[in-house]
């Protein structure tokens, strides 16, 4: 079960926090999306990727070569309450982020 100091550690991190954030604004993003994003490597968003998934904070599914997350269904309610709080301070900058992005990925 996900810890409240779990989810703060997890936020701490810039390239976590966004990728959150972007998964709260777009409900399910590919790793390459992701990547285009936040200008990082497919390895390090892996990385940050497995912890979220570790915390159960995101679930994944494939398709095909492709790697999809989204945020849990089964985030606690508190959990989701800081997320949209934090969306909502966020929301124009995580837009201007993916809307330049999207079309030149994957």
């Amino acid at each position: 079960m996900l810890q409240p100091v779990q989810l703060f550690k997890l936020l701490a991190d810039e390239t976590r926090s966004t990728i959150v954030m972007l998964l709260r604004e777009y409900s399910e993003l590919c790793v390459c999306d992701i990547c285009a994003a936040t200008a990082e490597s497919q390895p390090k968003i892996s990385r940050h990727m497995a912890l979220l998934r570790e915390a159960e904070l995101v679930t994944d599914r494939r398709e095909g070569k492709w790697v999809h997350y989204r945020l849990s269904p089964h985030i606690p309610a508190w959990a989701a309450a800081i997320i949209d709080s934090a969306w909502n301070c966020e929301r124009e900058n995580i837009r201007n982020k993916l809307k330049n992005t999207l079309t030149a990925s994957c």
